[in-house]
């Protein structure tokens, strides 16, 4: 089982490093092979409405975003993580986000009638990560539910929707205990799901 996670702050070894980082210790507690991936190491371009991917459904940007999508299409699960920039996601996260667009297939006469590629191939599984720095979850304003959305309508389950608030400073995070243990928590969770839906296959093909 592989579970990749999709970091998304500028600063490495900041909170919302930390916080994935420690999703995927949980995950691999369980057994999963995990990946970090530091977007900011990655040339991602703005998707630009072409429709390119209208029948392939592969973008034909060629940019570093052609190195990612074979890691999210591998992967069994996903944890995506961003700090808080004026109340969503950093501009890295959404331009990710953006060029899984590519994964949305639509009907060719009624556009209301869509699909995202998983939902056709087989549903899989996130945990999405949310850090700010104020203690009001106002604050956190749509960064969560940027990435909960996103993933939802490309046929994603999101299991957790972590929110981590009141962190700063470089390391503050580590001195918190107590969430570093919910997050540890979230990443065994994540994958015990997938194992439980393995088992669900299993059984009902024993069936067969």
């Amino acid at each position: 089982m592989k579970i990749i996670g999709l970091i998304g702050s500028y600063r490495k070894n900041g909170n919302t490093d930390t916080a994935v980082r420690k999703v995927l210790e949980g995950a691999m507690d369980q057994g999963a092979e995990v990946e970090a991936i530091y977007l900011k190491n990655y040339e991602i371009k703005d998707c630009n409405g072409c429709e390119g991917c209208k029948t392939t459904f592969e973008c034909v940007i060629q940019d570093d975003m052609q190195k990612i999508y074979p890691k999210i299409m591998e992967a069994d699960g996903v944890v995506i993580g961003s700090p808080t920039y004026f109340y969503n996601v950093t501009g890295i996260i959404k331009n990710m986000i953006d060029r899984l667009y590519c994964y949305e297939v639509f009907d060719e006469d009624d556009r209301s009638v869509w699909m995202g590629i998983h939902e056709a191939t087989g549903i899989k599984y996130a945990t999405v990560v949310a850090v700010c720095e104020q203690k009001d979850p106002e604050d956190l304003g749509y960064t969560a539910v940027t990435m909960t959305r996103s993933l939802q309508a490309l046929g994603y389950r999101v299991v957790d929707e972590l929110k981590i608030y009141n962190v700063f400073n470089k390391n503050e995070l580590l001195l918190d205990t107590n969430q570093l243990i919910k997050l540890e928590k979230a990443g065994k969770k994540l994958v015990k799901t997938i194992l439980l839906k393995d088992k669900i296959l299993n059984i009902m093909k024993s069936k067969m």
